[in-house]
């Protein structure tokens, strides 16, 4: 039986409304690995309190595309902006600015020898330099809200992997950053597990949260999301709400894609 993350909004309540502001800006950004040319002038503006779900074939781009916007992957060429501020090199402000962007990825990365309380404390103590007990009440209201509190004292060996993937989520909002990276963040879950995940992630949309999403889980894409981008090798072919990409794609490409998945 899977658990229902505490807070879980009501299938019927509306979603927030993205503003107009732009919060994370990509103009004109390249990337190659070797001869490979992975990000092929990728123009992108992410207004706050927008959900972007990006989709697109294996070797698309997506991810180099989502860890590009925290810096773990360089850019070669173009511009990438957060609330106005360009990406820092490296050093402090790096460090600074990857506290303001929350990441979450296919696996979980969370500390085997700490507790799931001490992983979710640890960067607010220690990036943000908050009290100790400060940390450890936001911590456990985050854990409440994923709906894993009473595995607060556990490791996480103990837990599932929808559990960690959740704690993973835990622990990147209590940062309490801008936006939130989740890069294909249910595709080493157990189909199970899968649903639990994606209701703390639309729980977050409908809470407001900035989200650039890569993911296959179309059902999320369709219900979550306030627009899909559509990337194949390594450039963004289209992009419209989830209602017109999956009702009338205008592309080959699109079309294609789709004619793929959603006949199984």
């Amino acid at each position: 039986m899977t658990e229902t993350p505490a807070g879980s909004p009501a299938a019927d309540a509306p979603m927030p409304k993205p503003t107009d502001e732009p919060l994370v800006v990509l103009e004109g950004v390249n990337k190659w690995f070797g001869q490979l040319h992975v990000l092929q002038d990728i123009d992108l503006t992410i207004h706050r309190g927008e959900v972007v779900v990006v989709i697109g074939p294996s070797g698309s781009g997506k991810s180099t595309l989502c860890r590009a916007i925290n810096r773990l992957e360089t850019i070669d060429k173009g511009t990438i902006t957060l609330d106005g501020q360009p990406l820092p090199q490296e050093g402090k402000a790096l460090a600074n600015l990857r506290a303001e962007v929350g990441m979450v990825f296919q696996s979980f990365n969370l500390f085997a020898h700490k507790t799931i309380l001490e992983n979710v404390m640890l960067g607010p103590v220690k990036v943000r330099g908050k009290d100790k007990a400060e940390a450890e009440k936001r911590a456990m209201e985050l854990l409440e809200r994923v709906g894993v509190a009473h595995q607060a004292q556990k490791y996480p060996a103990q837990l599932s992997g929808g559990q960690q993937q959740r704690v993973a989520i835990a622990r990147a909002l209590a940062m309490e950053p801008k936006v939130m990276l989740f890069d294909e963040p249910t595709s080493a879950l157990d189909p199970e597990m899968i649903k639990e995940v994606l209701d703390v992630m639309v729980d977050l949309a409908r809470r407001g949260m900035t989200m650039v999403v890569v993911t296959h889980e179309m059902g999320f894409a369709r219900t979550a999301g306030d627009r899909v981008v559509f990337m194949a090798d390594g450039a963004i072919v289209e992009q419209n709400t989830p209602e017109e990409f999956f009702t009338n794609p205008t592309s080959d490409r699109a079309k294609d894609f789709l004619g793929k998945i959603l006949k199984h």
